[in-house]
This record gives structure tokens, sequence and C-alpha cells, in this order.
């Protein structure tokens, strides 16, 4: 869901440019009285595990499509909002400037889909409230459906806000019917797998080290990983980023497939 430059005018980017400064502002400055000391070696790990696992894109099946976990929710769940901002904005700063995936004037507007939702939407206002209802031992069951739920509908925001984002600008001449219909669409599958992938993942640290995880306070990791899981996720990051990212899709991600067919259904036959 990383949008290009060419979907956005010059407005419309440095707008939420600003935007998304001054979320990474406010987040810094609440990271300088952050006290748990085990943070920022934790951030490092995980970032570096979001962005090998953003490199998988895995194929929608009767599409033709593909599309990747984006991570914010999973960091936001290990380390709180404002930490979870910082390491996301990160992830894609590095994938902009030496990847070429999104571009400069619209990194802003990536940050904003792919951190601010997530990170201050979706985690803080579906996730943590539904699993503090669900009581401080909630089964494995109802975690996956709290997570899948919060995914789909952070990802759901963000699809809504590349759609919005794009039509503001005034550059492309999608149809605002059609691109809403296929972007909505298609990003609702991969939302459903983002929530898989981050119950997963927070299922393996809730198991491996139980006495980390606050459930009542959202499930966030509330002392330092044990060397012994750094060093795992630093190898799965390894793996994903060395081994199984030469297996990902290679067919068009979400909002390329949501343009393509979007163009298509405004061409008169």
């Amino acid at each position: 869901m990383h949008m290009a430059d060419a979907l956005l005018s010059p407005t419309v980017g440095v707008t939420l440019w600003a935007a998304s400064a001054a979320t990474l502002a406010w987040c810094s400055k609440r990271l300088r009285s952050d006290p748990r000391e085990h943070l920022v070696p934790l951030m490092g790990v995980l970032g570096a595990f979001v962005f090998a696992a953003q490199m998988i894109n895995f194929a929608i099946p009767g599409t033709g499509s593909s599309g990747h976990i984006s991570g914010g929710l999973l960091l936001a769940i290990l380390l709180g909002a404002p930490a979870a901002f910082v390491v996301i904005t990160s992830v894609l700063t590095v994938q902009a400037l030496f990847f070429a995936d999104g571009g400069l004037l619209a990194l802003g507007a990536n940050i904003f889909n792919l951190g601010v939702i997530p990170c201050f939407i979706a985690y803080p206002l579906i996730y943590r409230p539904l699993l503090k209802a669900a009581g401080a031992s909630p089964s494995k069951n109802r975690v996956v459906m709290i997570t899948v739920l919060a995914a789909v509908i952070g990802l759901q925001l963000g699809a809504l806000g590349v759609v919005i984002q794009t039509q503001l600008s005034g550059i492309s001449s999608l149809p605002l019917n059609t691109f809403l219909l296929l972007m909505q669409s298609i990003h609702l599958p991969i939302g459903v797998v983002e929530g898989l992938a981050t119950a997963a993942v927070f299922a393996f640290i809730r198991a491996a080290r139980p006495d980390l995880v606050n459930m009542v306070g959202g499930g966030r990791v509330t002392a330092g990983f044990s060397g012994r899981m750094i060093a795992t996720f630093a190898l799965l990051a390894l793996v994903m980023g060395g081994g199984l990212s030469w297996f990902a899709s290679t067919a068009p991600d979400g909002l390329e497939w949501s343009i393509e067919h979007a163009t298509l259904s405004s061409k008169p036959e």
C-alpha cells in the first residue's frame, strides 16, 4: 500500500509530511521519559523483523494481486504506540531512500497510512479496549479474533486514506467509486493475513515468556527480551530477508492492482 509520488500533489504531500513529522516529534518526546531500559534494542530487532517481513509478498488467490504485512499493529502491541511509530517511520524511510519504495513526496502519506492509523487508531481504539474487555487471561481464539479485527479495520482505514489523498491531489483520473471499491475489497484479505500473522507472533512471545506480556495493558512487552529471544527474531529477519523473500509473489500489490483495474474500467470500450 506504499503510495507513489505520482499520485500526490505537492500540497497534499507536504501536508501529510507535516502531520507525520509532528507525530514523530511528539513520539520522540514521549520516548525520552520511557523508563523501559530494554526499549532501544527491542525497537531495533523488531524493526529489522518488520522490514524483512514486508519484503515477502503473498499471492491473493483468484485476483492476480499480492499483499504483504505492514507491521504497524504488531509493533504497537509489543512496544506501545510512540515507540512503534518511531520504528515504522524508520522502516518506511529506509525503504523510500534506498529501495525507491514510495518516493520522498509520498513518504509523509505512507507514514500516515501505515504508521499513524495502526499505531494511534487500530491499536488504542480497537485492539486495547477489546483485549481489556476479554479479561486477564483471554483464550487464544479470542486474542486471534481481536487481532484480526484490529488489523482489518486498520488496513481498511489506510486504504481509504490512499483513496482520499489521491482524489484530493487531483492528479490521477481514477474513478472514485471504482477505485474505492477495489482498494477496500483487495485490502480485506490482506488485513486478515496481517491479523493472523500478528496474532501468531504475539502467541509465540506469550508462550515463550508469558511473564513479559501484560495482557491487561494491551499486550505490551513490559521487560527485556532474553538474549535467546532477540537472537530468534534476528534469525527470523535474516531468513525472511535473505531466503523467503526470493519466493515472494511478483504479482502487483493491492494498490497497483487497484490502479490498474480502475484505469481499465475508465477506458471507453
